[in-house]
């Protein structure tokens, strides 16, 4: 019954983001925005990560079956990817560095944050 129940809250989750998707007119995928929707109700306390916790275990111990259609399918368009293996490898290079760009400066800028708000704890108590 806990696998149900812990079911439902992953699929509340990923159906709310399709519904959000489709509001938006589907420029970010649905599951991306459930994922989001439910890292939000995890980190603001609207769920419990226990709700959800032994469910996605056994889906993060298991994640290598939902790899295989994606390799598959890179098996099966070997012709289309040496055809167009330059842009590929450009597309890649090019998301990386932006990938690495914007998680350094999150990266700085919750340091930051820390920073400030370390100074105001120190602050405040010595009050």
């Amino acid at each position: 019954m806990k696998f149900l129940v812990q079911a439902f809250w992953l699929l509340f989750f990923y159906l709310l983001g399709i519904g959000v998707s489709a509001l938006i007119g589907g420029i970010i995928p649905g599951s991306v925005l459930g994922m989001v929707l439910l890292f939000v109700a995890l980190v603001f306390g609207w769920l419990s990560p226990e709700r959800v916790s032994r469910l996605s275990e056994l889906l993060l111990e298991n994640l290598v079956l939902f790899f295989l259609p994606a390799a598959v399918g890179l098996v099966t368009a070997t012709a289309w990817i040496s055809a167009h293996w330059v842009a590929i490898l450009a597309a890649t290079g090019v998301s990386t560095l932006l990938i690495v760009a914007v998680v350094a400066g999150m990266q700085q800028q919750m340091e930051i944050w820390k920073r400030r708000r370390n100074i105001r704890e120190r602050n405040h108590g010595t009050r």
